[in-house]
């Protein structure tokens, strides 16, 4: 088994050797033995046949330097590192290979070796080698003796023979290196998104022209329904890729198709021209036939999308040139990543119907609007872009019993179904509490701190709770208690625009003690004002500090001041800038003109 540098080790999260099962049947299974260094020379990795050749088992290589472990002159001395081809290779990030160099094995012998190396890249740059080493010693010296036996009447010339043998081992080096690197880039780049629209995009993206011409993609759907939802092929095909997508006909029945073998649970299928020939037995055979004579298919290879007997779709390679077909490693490839391409789609789908269910939870949890007299009301809510999509921010609007108007805004910490419950629960010990009480904003929200440990499960949240107090024409008051919420934002008529920073005071939660109370801040409002009362999601951007979340929030506010309530609440979203990682909920309230 190939082993890596273990948990938390520099280059594991970069290394195949976290996929075992591919490893296994790939890199375990080669006669060759194989290497794999980091950037500094140290063995991160290897395979059963180099443990056999270098005499030592993996663990007591693992972070060992290949070079002093192993390099050594014809007459058994340590090379000098400046020396060293690989060495130099490695610093240099190009390919390399070398003959008639010595390894010193675990027991001690000089065992005379060729080898190729190919460097292993990333974004961030190289990082590694990838290294094949064979011994050479046995057939060389019986290639010499049998050359020198026949002259050179007519027989292979050895030198040219030992040419041939260092560019196979090469190319399949540098076949077997890309391979890897390709699962590995998937597999790092598909569990970055639980989208399935933008994770079959990014794959298509990686898999042509890398390794194949042309990729399709086809998803079953309900009853063996059959939609090809992505077709990737080269650059200026995009109207033919376009035609190829829809619904097809049902894979319904076996037939000789493997794109209907494969949705019926077959095993992989690589194709040979003289297979694709065969006539079609099914509609959906006869289609995907049509495609594949259209873009001109040499070799193609049709893999399942998950797990074989529990397939949720296929995915088929195609390679237009004949003299570069598909092979057996290239279809064990493609079999690994239509395993992990279906186990996206799985978690994809599972997510959708959990987002579904937590945006009808997030809609009941949030209240509707009220009618108060003339005074207009427009809310938002906007989950955050991960997660299951529902948070602990909340709004809400309801009238008390004097005749005044309760504003809320509020922010539990976490955006996932236990913080949606801890809003809830919030939501409703505040209505209560606000409900008949007619003094001092600050005392209702102590009151809840107080109650907060005993009779929910939140540990921690943010809010502001005004009042609203004045008659239908005027004048009007407000009165508010800030709770470590960020301050809410007055957009006057005469076009400025304030943060109400008075009114401040710990977040629930924080304890203040008996003898401590929280403020209430007071300000009379002329007619035609607009109050914001928004959540953090709004004015924290990563990478940007709060300042200038705030300046953005009251510069777009200010232009969007005359637009009408719901037009302001639509487009302050839409202007902020992308990268938000929080949920939003925004809540605007303005005042008639009189």
């Amino acid at each position: 088994m190939v082993e890596g540098v273990g948990p938390g080790g520099e280059h594991e999260r970069r290394l195949p050797t976290a996929e075992p099962e591919l490893w296994q049947r790939v890199v375990a299974q080669l006669g060759t033995a194989v290497t794999v260094l980091d950037a500094a020379g140290r063995i991160v990795a290897v395979n059963p046949a180099a443990e056999r050749l270098l005499g030592r088992t993996a663990a007591v290589m693992r972070g060992e330097d290949l070079h002093d472990l192993c390099h050594r002159d014809p007459g058994g001395a340590r090379v000098a590192r400046e020396r060293c081809p690989l060495l130099r290779a490695l610093a240099e990030g190009r390919p390399a290979h070398g003959d008639d160099d010595r390894c010193l094995r675990g027991d001690g012998r000089l065992v005379p070796v060729s080898w190729s190396a190919s460097p292993l890249a990333d974004d961030d740059g190289t990082w590694g080698m990838a290294v094949l080493i064979a011994e050479t010693s046995a057939d060389r010296a019986a290639r010499r003796e049998l050359a020198e036996r026949a002259g050179s009447a007519g027989r292979p010339d050895p030198e040219q023979t030992d040419q041939a043998e260092r560019a196979a081992r090469t190319s399949a080096l540098e076949s077997l290196t890309e391979r890897l690197t390709l699962v590995a880039e998937i597999t790092d780049v598909l569990g970055q998104t639980l989208e399935v629209d933008e994770a079959l995009a990014r794959l298509g993206r990686l898999l042509v022209p890398r390794l194949a011409d042309w990729a399709a993609v086809d998803l079953l759907v309900g009853a063996r329904q059959v939609h090809r939802v992505a077709v990737t092929g080269p650059e200026g095909r995009a109207a033919a890729q376009e035609d190829w997508r829809g619904h097809l006909p049902p894979a319904t029945e076996p037939a000789h198709s493997p794109l209907v073998h494969v949705l019926n649970g077959g095993d992989p299928v690589l194709q040979e021209r003289a297979d694709r020939d065969a006539p079609p037995g099914s509609p959906l055979a006869a289609v995907h036939s049509a495609f594949l004579r259209a873009i001109g298919a040499a070799s193609v290879i049709t893999v399942p999308l998950g797990a074989r007997r529990q397939a949720t779709g296929a995915l088929t390679l195609v390679r237009t040139d004949p003299a570069r077909p598909f092979d057996a490693g290239d279809l064990e490839v493609v079999s690994d990543i239509g395993r992990r391409v279906g186990l996206v789609i799985d978690n994809a789908r599972r997510f959708g119907r959990q987002r579904a269910v937590a945006e009808a939870m997030q809609r009941n949890l949030l209240p509707p609007l009220p009618r108060h007299g003339r005074i207009q009301l427009a809310a938002r809510y906007q989950p955050a872009p991960a997660g299951s999509q529902v948070g602990g921010d909340w709004y809400d609007a309801f009238a008390l019993r004097d005749g005044a108007l309760a504003l809320v805004i509020g922010d539990v910490v976490g955006h996932d179904l236990t913080a949606a419950a801890g809003m809830a629960q919030l939501h409703g010990i505040l209505r209560s509490l606000a409900w008949d009480h007619t003094g001092p904003t600050g005392a209702v929200v102590d009151r809840l701190d107080d109650a907060m440990p005993a009779i929910t499960t939140v540990p921690m949240a943010t809010l502001v709770l005004a009042r609203l107090e004045g008659p239908d024409d005027g004048p009007w008051t407000l009165r508010w208690t800030s709770a470590g919420h960020p301050p809410p934002l007055l957009l006057t008529p005469d076009g400025n625009a304030q943060y109400l920073e008075a009114g401040q005071a710990l977040l629930l939660g924080a304890r203040l003690g008996a003898s401590a109370h929280r403020p209430t801040a007071s300000r009379a409002l002329p007619p035609g004002s607009t109050l914001l009362f928004y959540t953090d999601g709004l004015i924290e951007v990563p990478g940007s500090d709060l300042d200038a979340g705030f300046g953005r929030l009251r510069r777009h506010a200010l232009a969007l001041a005359h637009e009408p309530l719901d037009t302001l609440c639509d487009q302050l979203s839409v202007r902020m800038p992308p990268g938000s990682t929080d949920d939003i909920a925004l809540l605007a309230v303005r005042l008639p003109e009189r």
